[in-house]
């Protein structure tokens, strides 16, 4: 299906808001095409691309609320659409936190769509698989991998006038290399909106190295080792922090935000002092949809300055509540912008050898995987290291390490920061390798 222009957006969301009699509809169209690749042992396995398209329509009466939503754009379709969310708007019960519908914004330009991403098809798929399946057949080595790219469209109307319009790209890709005899194991992956900067076999390469260096791994005892996570490890813990940038979980008490005895913690400081995260829907390299799930427009935003917790978020409801102005999450990367990437963390100058070579005795972390909450108040997570953990000793990689479970949190883990790198961008967001002292080690995992 090709993309709607902004123009026929706008005459779908125009004709069904003429069927309209509720105080307050609004009208939201999306779709786009997802294609995909996936091969294991060498050979492909499936691939595919799926087109589809979505209208969905909200009615309100009072505080009264209906949806419904279709995938046919005749007239008929769409009348019937408006007229089933208005039957159920007036069946559905008072929702207290119901804010009316928002006037028409002014929002920030955005960089979420890629022409190049927009032209994938099955032989570039193929060719891409191909890339990473043949160095890895050639070494003797065994890759199974994943790519899935979107191109697509999301548009809104309402009856108050406010209208958007946004076009996304998104390509995504990972693989695992393992030895033939399935001792050794290593990973890569990379995210985009533009399939440009991604090259298949560059990151079938670096899980190839992994592979083969993390043959025959041995086990050493678990406890607290100063580790070196790669910006994948990093992104794996950090992701599960930026969703406590909420007001009102903290001030429900709800969030590691929370303060004892009530009130949140905006305003102290938290993290080291070279802890800063910032969200911006103009930066190019991790481009966000420019307004929220409620059509609200994203900003720059400083959530954490030099360690101090600058921002919480607050909905429209939560902020009218709290007498303060709104303010939205980011949300980047996949369909739509409402994910959960849009943080810039911080970094430094250090590269992850450079880590290494200072290191008299740590940890290589490629990744963490299976990671679960213990303690929501304190951000305490289990999970298991996966696809290439190596020993460190007197600045270099001694030898492969069997897998540990760690039990660690990420607001402790950055305050025992040694060392960054450079932001890259992993999952949506911009994180950097870090060097952190006293990472907790549970007990060992015979998983690869």
């Amino acid at each position: 299906m090709a993309i709607l222009t902004k123009e026929e957006a706008k005459k779908y969301i125009d004709k069904a808001l003429s069927y309209a009699k509720a105080d307050e509809t609004e009208v939201s169209i999306s779709g786009g095409r997802t294609g995909n690749i996936r091969y294991a042992r060498n050979t492909v396995s499936t691939s595919g691309e799926s087109n589809e398209i979505r209208l969905s329509v909200t009615s309100v009466f009072g505080k009264r609320i209906g949806s419904s939503s279709i995938n046919e754009l005749d007239d008929a379709s769409l009348q019937k659409a408006v007229e089933r969310s208005e039957e159920i708007a007036k069946l559905a019960p008072e929702n207290p936190e119901y804010m009316p519908m928002l006037g028409q914004q002014t929002y920030p330009d955005s960089a979420t769509f890629s022409p190049s991403t927009d032209k994938i098809d099955p032989d570039y798929r193929a060719q891409l698989a191909i890339d990473s399946i043949e160095p890895c057949s050639a070494a003797g080595l065994v890759a199974a991998g994943y790519l899935e790219d979107f191109s697509g469209f999301s548009a809104s109307g309402n009856s108050k006038g406010q209208f958007l319009y946004n076009t996304s790209t998104s390509v995504d890709f990972s693989v695992t290399v393992r030895t033939e005899d399935g001792t050794g194991s290593g990973y890569a992956i990379r995210d985009f909106n533009d399939v440009s900067l991604l090259n298949s076999k560059d990151v079938t390469t670096v899980a190839m190295q992994k592979a083969q260096a993390s043959k025959g791994a041995q086990a050493i005892e678990p406890g607290k080792y100063t580790v070196i996570l790669e910006p994948t490890a990093a992104g794996d813990l950090l992701r599960l922090m930026f969703g406590g940038f909420d007001a009102r979980n903290a001030d429900e008490g709800r969030s590691y935000m929370s303060k004892k005895g009530g009130g949140t913690r905006l305003g102290e400081k938290l993290f080291d002092e070279r802890v800063t995260i910032i969200s911006d829907p103009a930066n190019t390299v991790i481009p966000m949809t420019p307004w929220d799930g409620d059509g609200m427009p994203r900003q720059k935003t400083v959530w954490v300055e030099n360690g101090v917790v600058k921002n919480l978020a607050y909905s429209r409801y939560w902020a009218e509540k709290k007498g303060v102005p709104p303010l939205s999450r980011p949300g980047g990367g996949g369909f739509g912008g409402f994910g959960g990437g849009g943080y810039i963390f911080s970094g430094g100058d250090q590269s992850v050898a450079d880590m290494i070579k200072s290191t008299e005795r740590g940890v290589l972390v490629t990744r963490f995987w299976y990671i679960r909450a213990v303690d929501p108040q304190t951000l305490l997570y289990t999970g298991l290291t996966r696809d290439g953990t190596f020993y460190i000793e007197d600045g270099k990689i001694k030898f492969p390490l069997k897998n540990f479970r760690f039990n660690e949190s990420p607001i402790i883990m950055l305050n025992n920061i040694e060392a960054m790198g450079k932001p890259q961008r992993v999952g949506g967001s911009l994180i950097p390798p870090m060097k952190i002292r006293d990472f907790t080690f549970s007990s060992l995992s015979d998983a690869v």
